[in-house]
Parts: structure tokens; sequence; C-alpha cells
């Protein structure tokens, strides 16, 4: 089992925290000089992290942008308001992608809906939704395997493909923690990985290739789960290329039109903690799915 608690924020280690709640995740990491907070989750979070990071009397240096998908970055603004000293840090492709014309539309309405659902789960103080698209301007743009040293301790910045432009997760090589955001997919406790390859299915098998290599000894999820034991993480990394494969096979083998094969992905996936997420939002997600895999058959019809 993960250890998850309902009470929020529970230290890792000496070095780490997990705060946030059950559903959406944020992670401190303390150096001796400076601290840095991965994810920004949504404006249902964002002033439950302040008050977290204030019970461990802790204000960040560094707010850390895994990927711009509104479940990481409508409490963006929020954050960069309650710590204005913090150096915000993101991925190249993150501002591009929060620019586009549909974004504020979506983000919004996303991230209203994640509020009311949290609201009537009973896991979330009463909020205010965003009512603008969250600002990535003059944040610190990283490279791959780009190094933040905190003061005796580093961590390493991973660009990876698969999920979302501008996705970059966060290494901590001296105690081998990977924080691995959406990466691997969208992870139900009970049922395994919902898959989450929205750029690239062979990109994203790639990634989680290459994080499986660096054998990490905890690892931290951005959704319902962070993991300490190395045998529960290999396993946990199995299941999301379980799933990654099983919607390859699902979606290859079925006959029908883009739309049916998306709506029945959609009926399968849909319960439990998926639920935070509107029901419009997640059946693009399975649109997104559905696409991704026709692209791989139509690109092995091209070279044939």
């Amino acid at each position: 089992m993960s250890n998850i608690k309902d009470m929020y924020p529970e230290k890792i280690n000496d070095c780490l925290w997990l705060l946030g709640n059950k559903y959406f995740h944020h992670y401190l990491i303390v150096g001796e000089k400076s601290s840095a907070l991965v994810e920004m989750g949504i404006s249902a979070t964002a002033g439950l992290v302040q008050e977290q990071l204030w019970s461990i009397s802790t204000e960040p240096d560094y707010l850390i942008v895994t990927h711009p998908h509104s479940d990481h970055i409508t409490g963006l603004d929020y954050l960069k308001n309650s710590f204005p000293r913090a150096t915000v840090i993101a991925g190249e492709g993150a501002e591009a992608f929060l620019s586009h014309p549909k974004a504020a539309h979506s983000l919004i309405a996303e991230d209203i809906h994640m509020l009311e659902a949290l609201i009537s789960r009973g896991v979330c103080p009463q909020a205010l939704a965003v009512k603008k698209t969250p600002s990535l301007a003059g944040s610190k743009v990283v490279q791959d395997e780009e190094e933040l040293d905190l003061g005796e301790l580093k961590i390493r910045f991973l660009t990876v493909r698969g999920h979302s432009p501008g996705n970059i997760l966060v290494h901590i090589p001296s105690f081998s923690t990977l924080l691995v955001s959406d990466s691997l997919g969208n992870y139900y406790p009970r049922r395994g990985f919902f898959p989450v390859f929205f750029t690239g299915f062979n990109d994203y098998l790639a990634t989680i290739d290459r994080l499986e290599k660096e054998n990490p000894s905890i690892l931290g999820l951005a959704h319902n789960g962070i993991f300490t034991d190395r045998r529960e993480i290999a396993d946990i990394i199995l299941s999301a290329k379980k799933a990654a494969g099983d919607v390859l096979y699902y979606v290859s083998e079925d006959k029908r039109e883009d739309e049916e094969t998306a709506k029945s992905l959609f009926d399968f996936y849909y319960r439990d903690e998926l639920a935070i997420y509107s029901p419009q939002n997640i059946l693009n997600c399975c649109c997104l799915l559905v696409r991704r895999i026709r692209e791989i058959k139509h690109s092995m019809k091209r070279h044939v």
C-alpha cells in the first residue's frame, strides 16, 4: 500500500514533504540553503498548500511547474502571489501551450469542475476558481539533465515526452527519488492506471522505460500515491506499461469509428478518482488516446 494519509503535510524524510490532499499531490524539497515546491495543483489546493507550508515554517524559493495541464497549473498564480520572491521553473513549450486560443476556456472550466468535485467530497475548503489563464511569463526554462543546487542537495530535471508539451520531472539523486507527475499515467489506487499518452504513444513508453532504469527507492506521483518500497515501485511501473499496452491492443482491434471507440474507453475509465475531472475532459482525453494509436497504424502503412 502507498503511504497515503488523510492529513497533510506528511514528512517523507528530512528533505522531502508531501503536501496537498489525496487527489492532488505537491512535493516540497528542502536543502540547506533553499527549497522547491513541485506541482502547482489547482485553485482548490493552492490555499491549502500555502497553509501547509506555513505550518512547517517554509516559504519555497522555487515553484516547479511539471507541465501546463489544468490540474497542474491553475494554482500557480495564487502561489506566485503568496510567495513573490520564488522563481518559477517550467519546461520548454509550457508557456506556448498556455497561450493557445483554446487554453483559457478549457483551463478555467476544468478548474471550476475540479473545485466543485473536491468540495462535494469533503476534502477541500471553499475556494475561488481561477478567472484567467495562469502566466509563465518570466519563468526559468530548464533543459534535460539540468541541475539545481538547493544547498547540500541537488535536484535534476528530466525533460520527457509523450504526455504533455513542456513536461519536466524531478530527480533527487542523493536519495534516489523520482517525482514523476503524470508520466506513468493517472493512478487509481485499486485499479492501476489511466494511460495518458496524449502527445505520442512511443514517446510515452520511452519515458516509462527511462524512469524504470533510474530504479528509484521513492516514487512520487502527482495523484493518489507515493511509494517507498522498490519492489512495489517496480510493480507500479509495470502496471503503467501494461495499462498503455492494453489500450493499444484494444484500440488497434476495435473496428468501430473513432468516436465510438473513445466513448467505450470513457465508459471503462470514468469512475472513482478519475471522476474528479469533468466528463468532457476525460472523453477528450480518450479521443486523444485513440488518435495517437491510429497515428501509429497510419505511420506503419506509409512505411510498408
